[in-house]
């Protein structure tokens, strides 16, 4: 038999009020929402969509025909990211963000080539003025999508991580693989993009594709 509800037992009432406490939690534990505002994301988005209207500076001082825009460029390099195998130490997402990212000043700056005669100190100067002037329309405080645009932006620069070092061989891997299809396509000579990334991979997975690329060069060479 149940005991009997001794006298010192508390009241319905009270019961409910101690089961729903309604104290806020520190503000330690709350997360502020970083996420850019419409107005914000549509001004932002509104610059990056230069990036699709902007050829690649290299291939339009080569004469090359409707050749590729920066975003061409950068999607098939994330593209590559998607695709590339699990390698331990690699967190391929983060390569895959770091591809969409690289070149994205190019929309205010353009594609900044050797022969404009501009210092690589210089150029990387422009490119972190123009990347600050974007990521302050999304913000850039913590946990906001500016900065985390901007450290993967100056982790690339820094060529790091393994990460970076993975990017930047698929930005060259990318090159020689659009260099081969306007060989072909276009009948131009275009050895001397082959020439400039020669020995200049940093991975496995880098050297293997530039590797695979330069054979099926080879081989259309032979067929002619």
């Amino acid at each position: 038999m149940a005991a009997a509800p001794s006298s010192s037992s508390s009241s319905p009432s009270s019961a409910v009020s101690a089961s729903t406490n309604t104290t806020p939690p520190p503000s330690s534990l709350v997360v502020p929402d970083a996420s850019p505002s419409p107005f914000s994301a549509i001004e932002f988005l509104s610059i990056c969509h230069l990036l699709k209207t902007t050829k690649r500076a290299g291939w339009v001082r080569r004469d090359v025909k409707n050749p590729e825009s920066i975003a061409d460029h950068m999607y098939q390099m994330s593209l590559m990211a998607l695709i590339a195998p699990d390698v331990p130490g690699l967190d391929r997402n983060k390569c895959i963000k770091m591809a969409i990212v690289h070149d994205i000043a190019e929309a205010l700056i353009g594609g900044i080539t050797p022969p404009d005669g501009i210092s690589k100190a210089y150029a990387s100067r422009l490119e972190a003025e123009a990347l600050e002037y974007m990521c302050e329309i999304l913000g850039v405080g913590e946990g906001s999508r500016g900065k985390e645009i901007t450290e993967l932006w100056m982790d690339y620069e820094a060529n790091s991580s393994p990460e970076a070092k993975f990017v930047k061989d698929l930005d060259k891997v990318e090159m020689i693989l659009q260099a081969l299809d306007y060989e072909d396509g276009q009948g131009k000579d275009l050895d001397d993009i082959f020439r400039s990334t020669a020995g200049k991979f940093q991975t496995e997975i880098g050297k293997a594709w530039a590797s695979e690329i330069v054979s099926r060069r080879n081989h259309s060479s032979r067929e002619e």
